[in-house]
């Protein structure tokens, strides 16, 4: 689980490329102070497992899924790239809970400057959009913001300067992919919804037994 404050930018160092599968070496150097075999970090909002370190970088591999249904394809020595250690308990939570676990790959459709804020228009599949509210919560390449408006194609999110200056969506051009992560608290409300109506009750007495049964306790 991570939190969605990108900690610091890598710089991809290379890539080995199997039959469906990548390895994936980054420079880094904050992600690395505590690092252990076996740590996940979220590279560009994907969950990744890191397998090998030195003092300079790690290594993480990527399986079909993950390339499949990600940007990190499309990633080349050179190209940076937002990193986040897991949450520990304990850890403030200055952004929103995020998996690492991405919906959907979306396209930025148009860049705005307004005063000192970036206005980004992201163009995202129906997977992401069913998740995304005014004033709710989106990770886009891991980086927690906040929905500003939204159609049913498009949302708008708004990049204070710190967060431009911090993240690789300050560099990003119209055309772009990027990761996207819809809010999870959306998916269990989702889910308790549907299973609700196929249920056919009525609205149930908020119980112990109701949390049990639907994973809460």
């Amino acid at each position: 689980m991570f939190t969605g404050i990108v900690e610091e930018i890598g710089t991809v160092r290379g890539i080995t490329k199997g039959a469906d599968s990548a390895k994936i070496h980054i420079n880094a150097r904050l992600v690395l102070e505590d690092i252990k075999l076996g740590d996940s970090i979220a590279v560009n909002g994907v969950c990744l497992t890191a397998t090998a370190f030195d003092s300079e970088s790690f290594v993480a591999d990527a399986m079909a899924e993950t390339l499949a249904k990600t940007n990190l394809a499309k990633l080349a020595p050179g190209d940076k790239v937002n990193l986040e250690r897991a949450l520990r308990l304990g850890d403030r939570l200055g952004g929103h809970l995020v998996t690492g676990h991405v919906d959907g790959v979306g396209t930025i459709a148009k860049i705005e400057q307004h005063d000192i804020a970036i206005l980004i228009t992201v163009q995202a599949p129906p997977a992401v959009m069913r998740y995304v509210i005014n004033k709710g919560s989106v990770a886009i390449d891991g980086t927690s913001l906040t929905v500003v408006d939204y159609s049913e194609e498009r949302f708008r999110v708004s990049l204070i300067p710190h967060t431009a200056s911090h993240t690789i969506l300050g560099s990003k051009k119209i055309g772009d992919p990027v990761n996207l992560e819809g809010d999870v608290l959306g998916k269990y409300i989702e889910r308790l919804m549907e299973q609700r109506q196929s249920e056919k009750t009525e609205s149930p007495r908020m119980t112990m037994d109701f949390l049990a049964r639907h994973g809460f306790a």
